[in-house]
């Protein structure tokens, strides 16, 4: 939808991931308007910017589906409710109004709503460093992979130990023309099974070993790298590619300055998820409590929580529960 300078809607969602995709879905149900607020250029979130590819196995009803297929089935779901998408634009400032909350945005444009629900998931992200790969990034070195063709047919070396580099790994061993996954310690923080799904695989697992240099071509392109491993062996492997899956560090930028309760870059809520401060409301990753199990699936279920709260608060006439979704027409 076109938007107009300032904006006054019912609810404003900081954060398009799945949660806030959800949300907006659900808000829409319950006859709510809203504006949903994200400083990436693309819905999705996280899933969009990092994982499009990779396949998605604890969302019900789905064995499997693909990141990108997941957020395009969002979109469509919330599209009836004429969403107003705020996209590459960050959430800076909130204060309360009379009958609500303003929240401005970078470039000073005003969101009015009755309140905010905060599901940004692990906030504003930057993904750790390669010290050898120091200007290889987007020559032959990524972070994530957005396009798996892209490495069709290719020698390509997974750095890493946790969940995300035996997932590329995974996912990248039936199109190129080899996998090698690079660990500097001997365990992994990725869970067993997919470290077993792998190796049963026949992707090559170096353990104890660090790349210490990325060398290019007469092509100017990545060709090979070196590790070094413990006790003071040398390896030199092919690769035109290196997948650089080392975590990311995370911040929730101006949101920790609204005056809510946050440790350790997640928001306290209650049970209504209800944060510290009035009108304001948090789901997804973002939210915390004792016994908070981070899963795509606890996402949608406290969006549902949040916005039907919220649908009392701004009417305290409505009904908390709104029926279910199968019975509209």
């Amino acid at each position: 939808m076109s938007t107009p300078e300032d904006l006054s809607v019912d609810i404003v969602i900081v954060g398009a991931g799945p949660t806030g995709l959800f949300a907006g879905y659900y808000a829409g149900f319950r006859g709510l308007t809203m504006a949903i607020v994200d400083s990436l250029p693309e819905s999705g979130g996280q899933v969009t910017a990092m994982y499009p590819e990779k396949m998605i196995y604890d969302v019900g009803g789905f064995p499997a589906v693909r990141g990108r297929d997941l957020v395009k089935g969002l979109v469509e779901q919330v599209a009836p409710w004429k969403p107003i998408y705020l996209l590459g634009r960050k959430a800076e400032g909130l204060a309360q109004v009379d009958d609500g909350v303003e929240l401005t945005l970078d470039g000073g444009q005003r969101v009015r709503a009755g309140a905010v629900l905060v599901t940004a998931g692990i906030g504003e992200f930057t993904p750790r460093p390669l010290p050898a790969g120091d200007g290889w990034l987007g020559r032959g070195m990524v972070h994530f992979v957005p396009a798996l063709d892209a490495h069709q047919g290719q020698d390509v070396v997974v750095v890493g130990g946790g969940d995300s580099a035996f997932d590329w790994a995974l996912a990248l061993r039936p199109i190129a023309s080899s996998v090698t996954l690079v660990h500097r310690r001997a365990r992994f923080r990725a869970a067993e099974s997919i470290v077993r799904e792998v190796r049963d695989l026949g992707v090559r697992i170096i353990t104890d070993a660090e790349v210490t240099e990325l060398r290019g071509g007469d092509d100017g392109g990545l060709a090979e790298v070196t590790l070094e491993i413990k006790g003071g062996q040398q390896e030199v492997l092919p690769a035109q590619s290196v997948v650089a899956a080392l975590g990311f560090t995370a911040d929730l930028g101006p949101i920790e300055n609204w005056g809510l309760e946050i440790d350790h870059r997640s928001i306290a809520v209650d049970s209504t998820m209800a944060t510290a401060r009035e009108r304001v409301y948090a789901a997804g990753d973002v939210a915390a409590y004792p016994g908070k199990v981070k899963l795509i699936a606890t996402g949608f279920g406290e969006a549902a929580t949040a916005v039907n709260n919220i649908a009392v608060l701004l009417n305290p006439d409505a009904h908390l529960f709104p029926g279910h979704s199968s019975n509209v027409e």
